[in-house]
């Protein structure tokens, strides 16, 4: 490959890469366009934060959590007040939650000076 095409298509893939990964103290969400989940990647984050899923009844939940450091909560609440899920996260894990009424949830995240990455998703929404 020419080095003139090479130096601006690897520039590129720089920037991506950078672009995709937290900084030090914080957190990246990325919601998918079409309502059925999101990923929350930090780094060295200690704070709190959420996003919303409007959920029906019998929908399920795929959480894939990655912990690389420290350690963080997840927590679950319907807007009429069921808690499909509460827990630490301390390890790695994939785990399904299903919720047993329609309504809008939020997600939760606590973390103390936590790297890692939570991926959400409404596996009814995919399968539709």
């Amino acid at each position: 490959m020419h080095p003139i095409v090479f130096l601006p298509l690897f520039i590129a893939i720089l920037i991506a890469i950078q672009a995709y990964s937290a900084p030090k103290d914080s957190i990246i969400i990325l919601e998918n366009p079409n309502g059925t989940g999101f990923t929350m990647d930090f780094k060295e984050w200690s704070s709190k934060n959420k996003c919303e899923l409007y959920l029906k009844k019998g929908d399920t939940l795929q959480i894939v959590a990655v912990s690389e450091s420290g350690e963080y909560t997840l927590l679950i609440l319907g807007e009429n007040g069921s808690e499909p899920y509460a827990g630490n996260i301390n390890r790695s894990m994939v785990f399904t939650v299903t919720v047993s009424e329609t309504d809008k949830y939020e997600i939760r995240i606590t973390g103390k000076n936590a790297t890692g990455k939570v991926t959400v998703s409404n596996l009814k929404k995919i399968d539709r």
